[in-house]
């Protein structure tokens, strides 16, 4: 019956002559999980982490962004030692203590937001980017109280401030702690804009839960990055309570635009210009 299953021939352990070298091609290509093509990893790069084929934007983290859009990619990070606690001793498949010590050893972030100043095209910004990675980018005290505090320091120094979301929303394992950091958090933009300093915010992919339904959704100018997933309970969940099927695209950022919940949707690429165009026209 052998004949009914392929026989493989045998594997033959073979090592490169002396003085030449092995050609490894792991990690060098890349498949978009859009138009499913394979690309090669350094043109993803070159493009902002965008597809070359099709304009999909994959996800990047905090860091990434704030070097995108900072000049030189530097700036001066603030608040880097503040550290959520575990107020609620909240256990679910593991203490939330635990989630907390191995986030941070994963991430190498203390929380899910990095907050930083510099110049942005020579002017001096405030920037606030949400790590996805942490936890989901989820809003806890830290993360509301760090934001407050660049707030703050925007009108202490007469800057604008730009937010730039990726988030699941707020934190349950900090339960109305950090939904008392959304009040916080909208009450103080409140003060930027009774101080008329410019505001924009950066949806990206995803922005759900209590982050859009708060700071995420109150700049003086919302922008977005192409098809990202943005609005507050998931599709499925509403899907379930209306009982009816969803609109093709729904929740997704070309859909918003069209029904007026967004300004702009922007590039990766052009996003720099664009906010720096935005914010020349807000203090001229």
């Amino acid at each position: 019956m052998a004949w009914f299953t392929r026989q493989k021939p045998p594997v033959e352990e073979t090592t490169a002559p002396e003085g030449e070298k092995s050609v490894r091609t792991e990690g060098l290509w890349q498949k978009c999980e859009s138009c499913g093509q394979i690309i090669w990893r350094k043109s993803v790069d070159e493009n902002f982490q965008v597809c070359p084929k099709c304009g999909h934007h994959f996800r990047i983290g905090a860091a990434e962004r704030l070097v995108l859009l900072f000049d030189n990619g530097t700036y001066e990070s603030h608040d880097s030692t503040l550290q959520s606690s575990d107020p609620l001793n909240f256990v679910d498949s593991k203490p939330y203590s635990q989630r907390l010590a191995e986030t941070r050893a994963a991430t190498n972030l203390p929380d899910a937001v990095i907050c930083g100043s510099g110049l942005l095209n020579g002017r001096k910004v405030q920037i606030c980017a949400l790590e996805l990675k942490f936890i989901g980018g989820s809003m806890g005290a830290v993360v509301g109280e760090k934001i407050t505090r660049s707030i703050e320091r925007c009108l202490a120094e007469k800057t604008p401030l730009i937010i730039i979301s990726a988030s699941g929303g707020a934190r349950m394992q900090e339960g109305a702690i950090s939904l008392m950091k959304l009040a916080k958090l909208s009450a103080a933009l409140m003060r930027l804009d009774e101080a008329r300093l410019p505001y924009i915010s950066v949806l990206t992919d995803p922005t759900t839960g209590g982050v859009t339904a708060s700071f995420a959704m109150l700049g003086d100018l919302n922008i977005a990055e192409p098809g990202a997933l943005i609005g507050f309970a998931g599709p499925r969940v509403i899907e379930q309570t209306i009982r009816q099927k969803l609109p093709e695209g729904f929740q997704r950022s070309e859909f918003l635009l069209e029904h007026g919940f967004l300004d702009a949707i922007v590039a990766r690429a052009q996003l720099k210009t664009y906010i720096t165009n935005a914010l020349n026209f807000f203090t001229c």
